[in-house]
Protein backbone atom coordinates (compact mmCIF):
# COMPACT_ATOMS: atom_id res chain seq x y z
CA UNK A 1 0.00 0.00 0.00
CA UNK A 2 2.87 2.51 0.50
CA UNK A 3 4.42 1.65 -2.56
CA UNK A 4 1.26 2.43 -4.95
CA UNK A 5 0.96 5.97 -2.80
CA UNK A 6 3.99 6.61 -3.09
CA UNK A 7 4.08 6.05 -7.22
CA UNK A 8 1.01 7.77 -7.34
CA UNK A 9 2.08 10.78 -5.18
CA UNK A 10 5.43 11.19 -6.29
CA UNK A 11 7.34 13.88 -4.40
CA UNK A 12 4.49 14.52 -2.57
CA UNK A 13 4.22 13.94 1.39
CA UNK A 14 7.60 13.44 1.92
CA UNK A 15 8.66 16.76 4.94
CA UNK A 16 5.71 16.62 7.54
CA UNK A 17 5.82 20.52 7.45
CA UNK A 18 6.81 21.79 3.83
CA UNK A 19 4.70 20.12 0.66
CA UNK A 20 6.65 19.63 -2.49
CA UNK A 21 6.35 22.94 -3.83
CA UNK A 22 7.66 24.79 -0.38
CA UNK A 23 4.31 25.83 0.75
CA UNK A 24 4.01 25.02 4.67
CA UNK A 25 1.92 22.33 4.89
CA UNK A 26 -1.38 23.00 6.92
CA UNK A 27 -1.66 21.17 10.51
CA UNK A 28 -4.18 20.78 13.00
CA UNK A 29 -4.34 21.28 16.44
CA UNK A 30 -6.51 19.16 19.07
CA UNK A 31 -9.04 21.43 20.14
CA UNK A 32 -12.13 19.85 21.51
CA UNK A 33 -11.60 16.11 21.85
CA UNK A 34 -14.87 14.92 21.30
CA UNK A 35 -14.77 11.14 20.61
CA UNK A 36 -11.56 8.50 21.54
CA UNK A 37 -11.14 5.79 19.45
CA UNK A 38 -10.15 1.71 20.52
CA UNK A 39 -8.95 -0.18 17.87
CA UNK A 40 -9.67 -3.27 19.33
CA UNK A 41 -7.24 -5.50 17.04
CA UNK A 42 -7.36 -6.13 13.31
CA UNK A 43 -7.92 -9.50 13.47
CA UNK A 44 -11.36 -10.04 11.28
CA UNK A 45 -13.66 -12.36 10.10
CA UNK A 46 -13.51 -11.50 6.55
CA UNK A 47 -11.57 -9.87 4.30
CA UNK A 48 -12.29 -7.24 2.19
CA UNK A 49 -11.24 -6.47 -1.30
CA UNK A 50 -10.52 -2.89 -0.25
CA UNK A 51 -10.04 -2.27 3.45
CA UNK A 52 -8.29 0.50 4.52
CA UNK A 53 -6.94 -1.41 7.77
CA UNK A 54 -6.20 -4.62 5.77
CA UNK A 55 -7.87 -6.17 8.14
CA UNK A 56 -8.07 -10.36 7.67
CA UNK A 57 -8.28 -13.33 9.59
CA UNK A 58 -4.58 -13.59 9.68
CA UNK A 59 -3.36 -9.82 10.25
CA UNK A 60 -2.76 -9.32 13.84
CA UNK A 61 -0.64 -6.45 12.98
CA UNK A 62 -2.81 -4.81 15.78
CA UNK A 63 -3.35 -7.22 18.45
CA UNK A 64 -6.28 -7.34 20.83
CA UNK A 65 -6.65 -4.88 23.26
CA UNK A 66 -7.38 -5.54 26.98
CA UNK A 67 -10.09 -4.28 29.10
CA UNK A 68 -7.97 -3.31 31.53
CA UNK A 69 -5.69 -1.32 28.65
CA UNK A 70 -9.12 0.40 27.28
CA UNK A 71 -10.05 1.98 31.30
CA UNK A 72 -6.41 3.11 31.91
CA UNK A 73 -7.13 5.56 29.01
CA UNK A 74 -10.93 6.11 30.09
CA UNK A 75 -9.31 7.13 33.78
CA UNK A 76 -6.62 9.74 31.32
CA UNK A 77 -9.63 11.24 29.36
CA UNK A 78 -10.82 12.32 33.47
CA UNK A 79 -7.28 13.20 34.77
CA UNK A 80 -6.50 15.38 31.11
CA UNK A 81 -10.07 17.19 31.12
CA UNK A 82 -10.89 15.86 27.50
CA UNK A 83 -14.59 16.93 27.01
CA UNK A 84 -14.70 13.50 25.37
CA UNK A 85 -18.97 12.48 25.24
CA UNK A 86 -18.02 9.36 22.69
CA UNK A 87 -15.98 6.33 23.00
CA UNK A 88 -15.82 4.61 19.71
CA UNK A 89 -14.47 0.66 19.19
CA UNK A 90 -13.44 -0.52 15.62
CA UNK A 91 -10.93 -3.38 14.28
CA UNK A 92 -10.75 -5.25 12.69
CA UNK A 93 -14.15 -7.02 13.82
CA UNK A 94 -14.75 -5.46 17.21
CA UNK A 95 -16.65 -8.45 18.39
CA UNK A 96 -13.77 -10.96 17.75
CA UNK A 97 -11.84 -9.38 20.59
CA UNK A 98 -12.87 -11.68 23.74
CA UNK A 99 -12.95 -9.05 26.08
CA UNK A 100 -15.27 -6.68 23.80
CA UNK A 101 -18.59 -6.51 26.11
CA UNK A 102 -16.46 -5.77 29.35
CA UNK A 103 -14.86 -2.69 27.52
CA UNK A 104 -18.10 -1.63 26.32
CA UNK A 105 -19.26 -1.35 29.58
CA UNK A 106 -16.17 0.31 30.95
CA UNK A 107 -17.08 2.94 28.45
CA UNK A 108 -20.72 3.26 29.05
CA UNK A 109 -20.43 2.78 33.31
CA UNK A 110 -18.63 5.86 32.91
CA UNK A 111 -21.45 7.63 30.94
CA UNK A 112 -20.05 7.93 27.54
CA UNK A 113 -21.63 7.52 24.11
CA UNK A 114 -20.41 4.17 22.51
CA UNK A 115 -20.16 3.64 18.85
CA UNK A 116 -18.87 0.23 17.51
CA UNK A 117 -17.84 -0.55 14.08
CA UNK A 118 -19.20 -4.06 13.46
CA UNK A 119 -19.98 -5.99 10.11
CA UNK A 120 -22.84 -7.71 12.31
CA UNK A 121 -21.99 -10.92 11.11
CA UNK A 122 -20.81 -14.40 13.41
CA UNK A 123 -18.64 -12.57 15.73
CA UNK A 124 -21.29 -10.24 16.74
CA UNK A 125 -24.30 -13.37 16.74
CA UNK A 126 -22.54 -15.56 19.24
CA UNK A 127 -24.70 -16.24 21.66
CA UNK A 128 -22.13 -15.04 24.57
CA UNK A 129 -21.76 -11.65 22.48
CA UNK A 130 -25.83 -11.61 21.98
CA UNK A 131 -26.38 -11.89 25.46
CA UNK A 132 -23.72 -9.36 26.34
CA UNK A 133 -25.38 -6.69 24.06
CA UNK A 134 -28.79 -7.41 25.38
CA UNK A 135 -28.03 -6.99 29.08
CA UNK A 136 -25.58 -3.40 28.07
CA UNK A 137 -28.59 -2.38 26.05
CA UNK A 138 -30.83 -2.95 28.77
CA UNK A 139 -28.78 -1.08 31.46
CA UNK A 140 -27.90 1.81 29.44
CA UNK A 141 -30.92 2.69 26.99
CA UNK A 142 -30.01 4.94 24.04
CA UNK A 143 -25.81 5.22 25.21
CA UNK A 144 -24.89 2.48 22.96
CA UNK A 145 -24.82 2.38 18.81
CA UNK A 146 -23.83 -0.12 16.19
CA UNK A 147 -22.82 1.30 13.05
CA UNK A 148 -23.20 -1.78 11.10
CA UNK A 149 -20.92 -1.90 7.48
CA UNK A 150 -23.83 -1.78 4.28
CA UNK A 151 -21.07 -1.57 1.65
CA UNK A 152 -24.06 -1.36 -0.38
CA UNK A 153 -27.72 -1.22 -0.67
CA UNK A 154 -27.78 -4.28 -3.13
CA UNK A 155 -26.12 -7.69 -2.80
CA UNK A 156 -24.48 -7.70 -5.51
CA UNK A 157 -22.32 -4.47 -4.85
CA UNK A 158 -22.02 -5.32 -1.18
CA UNK A 159 -20.49 -8.55 -2.06
CA UNK A 160 -17.95 -7.92 -4.48
CA UNK A 161 -16.49 -5.86 -1.91
CA UNK A 162 -17.23 -8.60 1.05
CA UNK A 163 -17.51 -12.37 -0.52
CA UNK A 164 -19.87 -14.41 -1.49
CA UNK A 165 -22.52 -14.53 1.02
CA UNK A 166 -21.90 -11.56 3.29
CA UNK A 167 -25.13 -9.81 2.65
CA UNK A 168 -27.36 -12.33 3.98
CA UNK A 169 -25.55 -12.80 7.33
CA UNK A 170 -24.85 -9.21 7.57
CA UNK A 171 -29.00 -8.73 6.81
CA UNK A 172 -29.47 -11.44 9.81
CA UNK A 173 -27.51 -9.86 12.24
CA UNK A 174 -29.15 -6.10 11.17
CA UNK A 175 -32.38 -7.54 11.83
CA UNK A 176 -31.18 -9.10 15.13
CA UNK A 177 -30.56 -5.84 16.24
CA UNK A 178 -33.81 -4.74 15.22
CA UNK A 179 -35.47 -7.05 17.20
CA UNK A 180 -33.40 -6.48 20.25
CA UNK A 181 -34.66 -2.61 20.27
CA UNK A 182 -30.40 -2.07 20.09
CA UNK A 183 -29.63 1.12 18.18
CA UNK A 184 -28.34 0.70 14.74
CA UNK A 185 -26.53 2.86 12.15
CA UNK A 186 -25.55 2.16 9.05
CA UNK A 187 -21.69 3.03 6.87
CA UNK A 188 -21.88 2.49 3.50
CA UNK A 189 -19.28 3.42 -0.03
CA UNK A 190 -19.31 6.28 -2.25
CA UNK A 191 -17.62 4.13 -5.06
CA UNK A 192 -20.63 2.68 -7.02
CA UNK A 193 -21.09 5.21 -9.78
CA UNK A 194 -23.99 6.24 -8.52
CA UNK A 195 -25.04 10.11 -7.09
CA UNK A 196 -25.22 10.11 -3.28
CA UNK A 197 -28.73 11.41 -3.60
CA UNK A 198 -29.23 7.92 -5.85
CA UNK A 199 -27.52 6.20 -3.11
CA UNK A 200 -29.45 7.27 -0.34
CA UNK A 201 -32.82 6.54 -1.96
CA UNK A 202 -31.47 2.95 -2.68
CA UNK A 203 -30.88 2.85 1.53
CA UNK A 204 -34.50 3.78 2.28
CA UNK A 205 -35.78 1.80 0.21
CA UNK A 206 -33.43 -1.22 1.91
CA UNK A 207 -34.51 0.28 5.24
CA UNK A 208 -38.18 0.37 4.55
CA UNK A 209 -38.46 -3.23 3.36
CA UNK A 210 -36.41 -4.54 6.26
CA UNK A 211 -37.98 -2.14 9.03
CA UNK A 212 -35.07 -1.12 9.78
CA UNK A 213 -35.46 2.40 11.85
CA UNK A 214 -32.72 4.14 10.07
CA UNK A 215 -32.74 7.53 8.26
CA UNK A 216 -31.20 7.02 4.93
CA UNK A 217 -31.20 11.12 4.45
CA UNK A 218 -29.33 11.66 8.24
CA UNK A 219 -25.56 11.80 7.03
CA UNK A 220 -24.91 10.63 11.03
CA UNK A 221 -27.13 7.21 10.34
CA UNK A 222 -26.60 6.51 7.15
CA UNK A 223 -22.68 7.33 6.55
CA UNK A 224 -21.23 7.06 3.06
CA UNK A 225 -17.95 6.85 2.59
CA UNK A 226 -15.78 8.29 -0.02
CA UNK A 227 -13.19 5.30 -1.22
CA UNK A 228 -9.05 5.63 -0.20
CA UNK A 229 -7.26 4.36 -3.19
CA UNK A 230 -3.67 4.95 -2.39
CA UNK A 231 -2.83 4.53 -6.23
CA UNK A 232 -4.77 8.01 -6.60
CA UNK A 233 -3.05 11.41 -7.22
CA UNK A 234 -4.00 13.83 -4.67
CA UNK A 235 -2.99 17.67 -3.97
CA UNK A 236 -1.17 18.45 -0.50
CA UNK A 237 -2.72 20.50 1.95
CA UNK A 238 -0.85 24.15 2.40
CA UNK A 239 -1.98 26.58 5.07
CA UNK A 240 -3.37 28.19 2.61
CA UNK A 241 -6.24 25.79 1.31
CA UNK A 242 -8.37 26.33 4.58
CA UNK A 243 -9.52 29.76 2.85
CA UNK A 244 -9.52 28.77 -0.42
CA UNK A 245 -11.77 25.51 0.34
CA UNK A 246 -13.27 27.76 2.60
CA UNK A 247 -12.76 25.40 5.67
CA UNK A 248 -11.02 25.59 9.15
CA UNK A 249 -8.52 23.04 10.82
CA UNK A 250 -11.24 22.70 13.68
CA UNK A 251 -13.81 21.16 10.66
CA UNK A 252 -10.92 18.02 10.06
CA UNK A 253 -11.41 14.72 12.56
CA UNK A 254 -7.96 14.68 13.94
CA UNK A 255 -9.36 18.21 15.92
CA UNK A 256 -11.36 16.25 18.06
CA UNK A 257 -10.40 12.94 17.92
CA UNK A 258 -7.64 10.17 18.90
CA UNK A 259 -7.42 6.18 18.53
CA UNK A 260 -5.52 4.26 20.55
CA UNK A 261 -3.70 0.77 19.19
CA UNK A 262 -1.73 -1.82 20.28
CA UNK A 263 1.04 -2.78 18.15
CA UNK A 264 2.15 -6.48 17.71
CA UNK A 265 5.33 -7.20 20.36
CA UNK A 266 4.42 -4.39 21.71
CA UNK A 267 4.27 -3.83 25.94
CA UNK A 268 1.64 -1.30 26.02
CA UNK A 269 -0.34 0.80 23.50
CA UNK A 270 0.26 4.07 21.71
CA UNK A 271 -2.39 6.67 20.65
CA UNK A 272 -2.43 7.69 16.90
CA UNK A 273 -3.91 11.06 15.04
CA UNK A 274 -5.95 9.42 13.03
CA UNK A 275 -8.00 5.82 12.88
CA UNK A 276 -7.35 5.91 9.27
CA UNK A 277 -3.45 5.99 9.25
CA UNK A 278 -2.72 3.20 11.51
CA UNK A 279 0.66 1.72 9.88
CA UNK A 280 2.16 4.99 9.28
CA UNK A 281 4.67 5.88 11.92
CA UNK A 282 4.53 9.89 12.13
CA UNK A 283 0.91 9.55 12.93
CA UNK A 284 1.81 8.01 16.29
CA UNK A 285 1.44 10.61 19.25
CA UNK A 286 3.06 8.67 22.07
CA UNK A 287 1.67 6.50 24.72
CA UNK A 288 -0.55 8.78 26.86
CA UNK A 289 -3.13 11.13 25.99
CA UNK A 290 -1.16 14.13 27.46
CA UNK A 291 1.62 13.16 24.14
CA UNK A 292 -1.54 13.06 21.88
CA UNK A 293 -2.17 16.81 22.73
CA UNK A 294 0.15 17.60 20.17
CA UNK A 295 -0.73 19.10 16.90
CA UNK A 296 -0.81 17.10 13.31
CA UNK A 297 0.59 17.76 10.05
CA UNK A 298 -1.55 16.66 6.84
CA UNK A 299 1.32 14.43 5.36
CA UNK A 300 -0.82 11.51 4.21
CA UNK A 301 -2.89 11.25 1.18
CA UNK A 302 -5.84 10.38 3.24
CA UNK A 303 -5.55 13.10 4.74
CA UNK A 304 -6.14 15.18 2.02
CA UNK A 305 -9.06 13.14 -0.02
CA UNK A 306 -10.81 11.75 3.09
CA UNK A 307 -10.57 14.36 5.47
CA UNK A 308 -10.07 17.93 4.11
CA UNK A 309 -11.98 17.67 0.64
CA UNK A 310 -13.92 14.67 1.67
CA UNK A 311 -15.33 16.07 4.78
CA UNK A 312 -15.53 12.85 6.43
CA UNK A 313 -15.42 11.28 10.21
CA UNK A 314 -15.26 8.33 11.58
CA UNK A 315 -17.52 9.72 14.48
CA UNK A 316 -21.33 9.99 14.74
Amino acid sequence: MKDQTARANQGKFVNPHVTADGSPRASVALTHPETLWFNTGTLCNITCANCYIESSPKNDALVYLAASEVGTYLDQIESRGWPVREIGFTGGEPFMNPEIIQMLEAALSRGFEVLVLTNAMRPMMRKRVQAGLVALNTRYRGQMTLRVSLDHHTKALHEAERGAGSFGKTLQGMAWLRDQGIRMTVAGRTVWGETEAEARAGYAVFFAENNFNIDAQDHGETVLFPEMDSQVEVPEITTACWGILNKAPEDVMCASSRMVVKRKGAEQPTVLACTLLAYDPQFELGATLEEAEREVFLNHPHCAKFCVLGGASCSV
